[in-house]
């Protein structure tokens, strides 16, 4: 058997958060073992919408949207990939006055939180955004949000990363981590072991079994989100454009990419089976997606739909995710269960997460996301030092 490889930080999990956060962490000169089973942004990460929006957000989360955000702006300049993030602006249509009520006082609260938001109504919104059917009676604009490409963004990261002198090792199953004394001790399928004083978990949908072998379990549920491509149209729709309503299946949203294709999601979600890396897109959800789409914006209803798909996401109880240090385990961090909206906040949850393990602090606030909301429920929970992972990412 070789040595173990050391590092000063392991990251159990190849998705955009884990990509990104190993990139800042070289940036700030720790060293890094970012460790992934399959491929690097094979999971939720490549499979999502594509949505870089911050209008909607839960309040105290938009620090770190912010954050975010402006990393997008400079993914070119840092990592010599943009990943296709466009700067298009993102509309959320309102069917009722109702709706309409709860989108300017959202508006008015974000304000205080730094996002300025436009409220389109009468005429002026017809004129601004004639796709929308009749029902659409106004709007909630947010000129700064975009979309891009969740194929190609936590590879980008990987990459640069990579470049920057992190060893990121792909088809590597984790079995299982170790705290002995100071260090983490990270055993591969392969026979390899990897050891570091930290640890951060960013395993997506699998996080929740890693978080509980630690002793601090959390009600993580999977999901598959319904995702499809049209054929494509002429260019003209700008914006990502969604749909505002109380109303679970209602929840719509699309964006039309420059080869003229509709990228659509929302609605109910699918069946998800982490244990055996397979999610499905339900014919119902999708047929109730068409006819939603078709009373958002009756153009797109003509369209052929070319293809479909899903992948697992993580949900929490309460649909914020988990973000920060163990409560429990010294050197131990987490960041996962994102609940389908992690894909904007992933570059800012990787600048995050790195100077939380460099400095031990961060200057944008995550305390609502800490894995200690759910210690109470788990006070019963066995103590442990060791997490089995043969299902991890």
């Amino acid at each position: 058997m070789s040595e173990d490889l050391k590092a000063d930080a392991i990251i159990v999990g190849g998705g955009l958060m884990g990509a990104a956060s190993a990139f800042f962490l070289r940036k700030r000169g720790r060293s890094v073992i970012l460790l992934e089973r399959g491929l690097v942004g094979q999971q939720a990460s490549g499979v999502n919408f594509g949505n870089v929006r911050r209008q909607g957000r839960y309040l105290p989360q938009l620090p770190l949207a912010h954050r975010s955000r402006a990393i997008w702006g400079q993914m070119k300049d840092l990592l010599g990939d943009d990943a296709e993030f466009l700067v298009t602006g993102h509309v959320r249509g309102v069917y009722d006055e109702a709706q309409a009520a709860v989108v300017e006082q959202y508006a008015k609260d974000a304000r205080g939180w730094g996002l300025e938001l436009e409220l389109v109504g009468g005429s002026a919104f017809r004129r601004r955004f004639p796709f929308f059917g009749p029902e659409v009676i106004c709007g909630s604009y947010s000129p700064a949000d975009g979309h891009a490409n969740p194929r190609l963004a936590a590879p980008a990261f990987g990459r640069a990363a990579a470049r920057a002198g992190a060893r990121v090792i792909e088809n590597c199953e984790v079995l299982a981590i170790d705290k002995e004394g100071e260090d983490f001790r990270v055993q591969a399928a392969d026979g390899r072991c990897f050891r570091a004083p930290s640890a951060l978990i960013c395993a997506g949908a699998w996080g929740d079994r890693l978080s509980a072998a630690f002793g601090e379990p959390v009600p993580l549920t999977p999901h598959g989100p319904s995702m499809g491509v049209t054929e494509p149209m002429p260019y003209g729709i700008v914006p990502v454009v969604g749909v505002s309503t109380k109303v679970a299946h209602e929840v719509v949203y699309f964006r039309q990419v420059k080869r003229g294709n509709i990228v659509f999601g929302g609605g109910l979600r699918g069946p998800a089976y982490p244990e055996l890396q397979r999610a499905y897109v339900l014919p119902e959800n999708l047929l109730r997606q068409l006819r939603e789409l078709r009373r958002l914006a009756p153009a797109l209803g003509k369209l052929q739909v070319l293809r479909t798909w899903s992948g697992i996401e993580g949900y929490m109880r309460d649909e914020l995710p988990v973000m920060g240090p163990s409560g429990r385990i010294s050197g131990l961090y987490y960041a996962f269960g994102f609940c389908g909206h992690g894909f904007q906040l992933g570059p800012g949850v990787g600048d995050v997460m790195a100077e939380l393990i460099d400095t031990g602090a961060t200057t944008t606030p995550i305390e609502p996301f800490h894995i200690r909301r759910f210690a109470a429920s788990s006070a019963t929970a066995p103590s442990t030092h060791r997490a089995a992972a043969s299902a991890t990412a």
